[in-house]
């Protein structure tokens, strides 16, 4: 069991029930939800320069998660990438995707939590712990 997080660049902002939709169609290779970006690039170099790929790492090296915290090879677009990672260290990938993400001026979005955060722009209400689950 892994840890998901998307990052996103869409012609117009989504609420979080619209990105949920989204997410869920990028899950099944659906990309004609998101329009192609340099984000994407950039954020992707930047990320995979601090933690490469899982299919980039020798075998040896694998299962080191401070190196690598990703449980698989990530789905990717030219307009999303959807990063899935290991539990252990969901907190801290999920802290620096959204970092990221704001930096290059991409959505990011969490489906365990089912939100979704623009950069510059006033977010919902996180949603009460009680209905997440």
């Amino acid at each position: 069991m892994s840890c998901d997080y998307s990052v996103w660049h869409t012609n117009t902002p989504l609420t979080s029930v619209e990105a949920g939709r989204l997410h869920a169609r990028l899950c099944e290779g659906d990309t004609s939800g998101v329009a192609a970006h340099p984000g994407i690039a950039a954020f992707y170099a930047e990320l995979t320069a601090k933690h490469p790929e899982i299919d980039d790492l020798p075998e040896d090296q694998v299962d080191d998660a401070e190196l690598c915290p990703w449980s698989i090879a990530f789905d990717q677009s030219d307009g999303h990438i959807i990063m899935c990672c290991v539990w252990s260290k969901a907190d801290y990938v999920g802290s620096l995707v959204s970092s990221l993400a704001t930096k290059h001026g991409l959505a990011f979005y969490d489906p365990q939590s089912e939100r979704v955060v623009y950069p510059g722009i006033a977010q919902e209400a996180p949603r009460p712990w009680w209905k997440v689950w």
